[in-house]
């Protein structure tokens, strides 16, 4: 985080995704307090790049094809950019994800993306399954402003999907660009006109 409280999204650090089909931007991630390590199942720990409890990311999908497989891993996709996604999960029925509207399903079952109109860009969310569960929605800024508080064992993030969202810190304001972040640490304030994904991650229990 910078000093303001706020990841940019010029910050955010870019990769392939681990089949080639795409790129993502990490915005955040971590572990949950207490969670088991060394377990053996779908919620055992992970090393290397895919040691997280949780993890929030930003992908530019330029063509349809499968996604990569996250076993042990639910994820929750929402689409910030574009339109036209379909997804189809373990050949059930092709599912159009609208603008905005999340959609969640397990990361290790086969997945396969049509694009129809181009290109799209989307915030994925992921949880360890027996770790961390998540929880997204989309909250309008208005007029008098938005307070935003976590409890002590949540992680609450917020997203800027548009611009004209500003965060009031202790009397400061700080404008949020399109798609920065911002961490509750408890509560977090925010002004202006926009729209935000709200982002509650909690421990399994």
């Amino acid at each position: 985080m910078s000093e303001t409280g706020i990841l940019r999204w010029s910050d955010y650090r870019a990769m392939p995704w681990r089949n080639g089909g795409g790129t993502t931007r990490e915005v955040a991630s971590g572990t949950m307090p207490g969670a088991a390590s060394g377990q053996e199942g779908p919620g055992a720990a992970a090393s290397g790049p895919d040691a997280f409890d949780w993890r929030v990311s930003i992908a530019d999908v330029d063509a349809g094809g499968p996604f990569s497989a996250f076993p042990g891993i639910d994820r929750v996709i929402t689409l910030v950019e574009g339109s036209g996604m379909v997804l189809t999960v373990d050949s059930g029925t092709p599912r159009l994800v609208e603008p905005l509207t999340p959609f969640a399903f397990p990361g290790d079952a086969r997945t396969d993306c049509r694009l129809e109109a181009g290109a799209v860009r989307d915030m994925n969310v992921m949880t360890r399954r027996g770790h961390a569960s998540a929880h997204v929605r989309m909250v309008r800024v208005g007029e008098g402003g938005t307070e935003l508080t976590g409890t002590a064992e949540e992680i609450v993030l917020v997203l800027a999907v548009t611009e004209g969202v500003v965060l009031d810190a202790r009397g400061t304001a700080t404008p949020l660009g399109r798609l920065d972040c911002a961490r509750a640490t408890p509560r977090l304030s925010l002004r202006g006109e926009g729209t935000v994904a709200e982002i509650r991650i909690a421990p399994a229990h």
